[in-house]
């Protein structure tokens, strides 16, 4: 199928397979995977995915929006879909008909669901110091009250670490401030009576703090073997996304002129220019810098500026290519491979951001499938 494309997304389920079985060696025996999807499985499809991580037993998932938990929910009858971004009210009604599982972002808002007066799941959202959503883990009081609701089904409570990825002290310092608050308020729970499953690893706290013990893990970026930045983490990780596209055209182009949109690359000696059928419409981002493309084994520089649908590459003297020919953005080409890590470097972000971008317009296409 992919031979007919000018660019797509490989998965590779294989891969996904083994960073699964990588996580749950070092997890505690009664911690279960709650397998973060959204931005699309981080841009690898999440109808590509989905069925694989079932298959290897994972049955909870976590996405941002109500439009993804309903997408999801159509993939699979049972489990937990948990949408840990921000539902209307209003629309509290989808949450029940497709048994949803909503995050409570703050006690004002938990309010605005009771109103509806609908029967909701929800796990209430903790600030232990990132001050993004939550309820400040001192107010124990409207704790109490969404706990005790009648509408509101509280089946969990969860934090997010937010330099759980850091090794300096000051950082370490507040990790364990964090988890120590979030874990006396769960023990504070407990005695009062209620012994509400927890939360609190996403992807880094999962590999730097493995020896909490919760009811769910949350990875992400590691589901999908990288890690946020070239800073590697300790798990030997596979990844499952190569990105590629086609050679569409090559062209000779003359000493001094130029290549591309405001003419920002001038062109020294006569040199080949190859075209890529991929562009910023497709992910790929306009700032990129000092990038390279794989073709034939080989590194290739991008040079000008990345176009919407289009990049170009300067060819080395009687280079041996052809139109057609596969090139790789991100992946592996003979004995050469760029990681995400790398091309996110490149572009002056994380990985998370890379792959979230990945475009609608690129067929996700199974490894070995075609």
């Amino acid at each position: 199928m992919c031979l007919k494309e000018r660019a797509w997304i490989e998965v590779d389920l294989d891969n996904l397979k083994w960073n699964v079985l990588q996580i749950k060696k070092i997890l505690h025996q009664n911690t279960k995977i709650m397998a973060v999807v959204k931005a699309n499985a981080y841009g690898h499809g999440i109808r590509v995915v989905i069925p694989e991580l079932i298959k290897v037993g994972i049955h909870d998932f976590a996405v941002a929006t109500l439009s993804e938990a309903i997408e999801l929910r159509k993939l699979m009858a049972e489990g937990t879909i948990l949408i840990l971004g921000y539902t209307l009210p209003e629309k509290a009604y989808l949450l029940e008909k497709f048994k949803l599982t909503q995050s409570i972002i703050d006690f004002h808002y938990a309010q605005k669901l009771e109103l509806q007066k609908m029967s909701i799941d929800v796990h209430i959202a903790i600030n232990t110091g990132m001050n993004r959503i939550g309820i400040n883990c001192n107010e124990k009081g409207q704790i109490m009250k969404i706990v005790k609701s009648k509408c509101l089904n509280v089946t969990g409570i969860y934090s997010h670490l937010c330099v759980a990825d850091s090794f300096s002290s000051d950082d370490v310092e507040f990790t364990k401030f964090q988890i120590s608050k979030f874990m006396q308020l769960n023990s504070w729970l407990k005695a009062n009576g209620y012994n509400v499953p927890i939360h609190i690893q996403s992807s880094y706290g999962i590999i730097n703090y493995s020896h909490l013990e919760c009811d769910y893990v949350r990875p992400g970026i590691i589901l999908y073997g990288c890690y946020s930045d070239n800073t590697k983490g300790s798990m030997e990780l596979k990844p499952v996304l190569s990105l590629k596209s086609r050679v569409i055209e090559i062209r000779s182009v003359d000493n001094g002129q130029s290549v591309g949109y405001g003419r920002a690359y001038k062109i020294e000696g006569k040199k080949q220019v190859a075209v890529i059928a991929i562009g910023y419409a497709d992910g790929v981002p306009r700032n990129i810098n000092y990038a390279d493309v794989l073709i034939r084994g080989k590194r290739f520089r991008i040079i000008g500026r990345i176009c919407m649908d289009q990049l170009m590459v300067e060819l080395e003297e009687n280079c041996d290519m052809e139109i057609g020919d596969e090139a790789v953005l991100i992946g592996k080409s003979g004995n050469e491979e760029i990681s995400v890590e790398d091309f996110s470097f490149n572009c002056d972000t994380i990985s998370n951001e890379i792959l979230s971008r990945m475009g609608n317009r690129l067929p996700r296409i199974i490894k070995n499938e075609f």
